[in-house]
């Protein structure tokens, strides 16, 4: 019996997540092979792994794939059909963008593809942008603006509001062919850019005073950028998806890289060599969309293409589905915590230590299910970990302020009152002292009743003549024992409150 048929073998390996598609995506830069599992509104990526071919570096100047490039893709596909086959991963989905589009030897490459039981898919250039557009609403489901999806052989933009997209178009402006435009300078580089950006429709500057929204920039080449943006400030988180800047320090940024040398950019962390050859170009690039689109913001997105050909194949309800709530409820699931008895403790708390001028209810929810599960962490690693999880894991539908916000209230749930340095860098102490108060109403529930469903039945949690209110019934007033009143004496002093205790039949509850 071959590996893929025991579906033992695999099944829950990493996180206990299972894995249910894989799309591998043929690049004019890489060739791209991601694995996901758990829900797709907001997937798990089990397995991703790349081969830089540069099946497009040969293109502009011959109009063919290179042989080599072909042959080193090839040889990464084969191993991709064959990991795919072992893992019994059957729903797979296969599209070639730029580079194989656009070469005259093309659609024999494909031919190769479909010889090694690959069923590739060839997308035309407005397909590609709507996809990294579906991608960026399936992230950020309130996306306004314009999204550029820079590859290796070409330059997506596509408008986005209000979960719909407009004036969606290809330009060659990918990676691969910046260098053409190189040859006078960088400054007549930037001349040569603006001139293709505006060829293609995409100069929104005769209205200065219009709302373009974000621009949100997807592609490698751009998450490189925000690495190193990040770094340049210190900021406190490591996943580039998410970040932003205004418009003056996205250009500050602009200007900077293209002034540098690849060298320098080389010894930076976390950005690899062929990032760091790429990023002078793309900078020039950046401000010459900057002067033509006039966003007020750049937003990072690492959800683009892939994600979008996952968005697209999820039924509306799904879709409607927020995108934090959907990624943490199977996290937390996977680790033990249930999302009903998180639900239950939400609602149980939601009287004394509700989501105020700085959270939401959404937020308080998830932080409530993250902190359950870090329950089922060794005690002396488990708010290190969990603080980790909080503030680094690739969340979507979040930013910033909310992770820190995450972080707060699971540190109060473990009793932690001293925040780390990178969580009260994130927010204001108005905004932590709101998701301490949940993470010790969340204490409160949880070490009630052992976290039982019962102990949350027979008990409610209020506040009632300025103070806080532990309301039992009579069957069950042993459960107010030392550490329970240990609990309401911290959240009563939070909350600026006074506490009582009040023993009811079941009855009046």
């Amino acid at each position: 019996m071959s590996y893929g048929k025991r579906r033992g073998y695999r099944d829950g390996a990493i996180a206990g997540s299972r894995p249910e598609r894989a799309i591998i995506d043929i690049g004019s830069n890489t060739v791209r092979l991601v694995v996901y599992g758990g829900t797709m509104r907001a997937p798990t990526v089990l397995l991703n792994e790349k081969v830089t071919a540069k099946l497009g570096r040969e293109i502009a100047a011959t109009g063919r794939l290179a042989d080599e490039a072909m042959a080193l893709a090839l040889r990464g596909l084969k191993r991709f059909a064959l990991l795919l086959a072992d893992l019994g991963i059957t729903d797979i989905e296969t599209v070639a963008t730029a580079a194989v589009r656009d070469a005259a030897n093309g659609p024999d490459f494909a031919q190769q593809l479909r010889a090694i039981g690959l069923n590739p898919r060839v997308i035309s250039g407005e397909e590609e942008a709507l996809l990294s557009a579906h991608g960026v609403i399936g992230a950020f489901p309130d996306a306004r603006g314009i999204v550029a999806d820079l590859g290796g052989g070409s330059l997506e933009l596509v408008r986005v509001a209000g979960g719909a997209t407009d004036s969606a178009s290809s330009l060659p402006l990918g990676t691969l062919r910046l260098p053409d435009h190189r040859r006078g300078g960088r400054a007549e580089m930037a001349k040569s850019l603006d001139k293709v950006i505006r060829k293609g429709g995409w100069d929104l500057t005769a209205n200065p005073a219009a709302d373009n929204g974000a621009l949100y920039l997807v592609g490698g080449t751009w998450r490189a950028m925000a690495v190193f943006a990040m770094a340049a400030q210190a900021y406190p988180l490591s996943d580039p998806h998410g970040f932003e800047l205004d418009a003056a320090a996205a250009l500050d940024l602009a200007n900077r890289l293209a002034a540098s040398e690849t060298e320098v950019i080389k010894g930076r962390d976390r950005i690899s060599s062929m990032r760091a050859e790429k990023l002078p170009d793309a900078a020039v690039l950046l401000q010459a969309l900057l002067a033509q689109l006039n966003p007020e913001r750049v937003v990072f997105s690492s959800w683009g293409l892939r994600e979008g050909l996952l968005y697209d194949r999820l039924p509306p309800h799904s879709r409607a589905q927020d995108p934090l709530l959907a990624g943490v409820a199977v996290f937390s699931s996977n680790r033990g915590s249930a999302p009903t008895l998180a639900t239950r403790m939400a609602a149980w708390t939601l009287d004394a230590a509700p989501a105020r001028e700085h959270g939401s209810e959404r937020l308080r929810l998830a932080a409530t299910m993250l902190a359950l599960a870090s329950m089922q962490i060794e005690p002396n690693i488990r708010l290190p970990q969990a603080i980790n999880w909080a503030l680094h894991k690739r969340w979507v539908g979040i930013d910033g302020k909310g992770r820190a916000m995450l972080a707060a209230a699971i540190a109060a749930n473990g009793n932690q009152l001293s925040l780390p340095e990178p969580v009260r860098a994130l927010a204001s102490p108005e905004a932590l002292e709101e998701a301490v108060r949940w993470g010790l109403a969340l204490r409160l529930a949880r070490r009630l009743g052992g976290q039982s469903r019962r102990s949350l039945e027979v008990s409610k949690l209020g506040i009632a003549d300025g103070a806080l209110v532990l309301t039992l019934a009579e069957s069950h007033a042993a459960l107010f024992g030392q550490p329970t009143e240990k609990d309401m004496k911290l959240l009563a002093a939070r909350l600026g409150l006074s506490w009582r205790v009040a023993i009811v039949p079941e009855s009046a509850l």
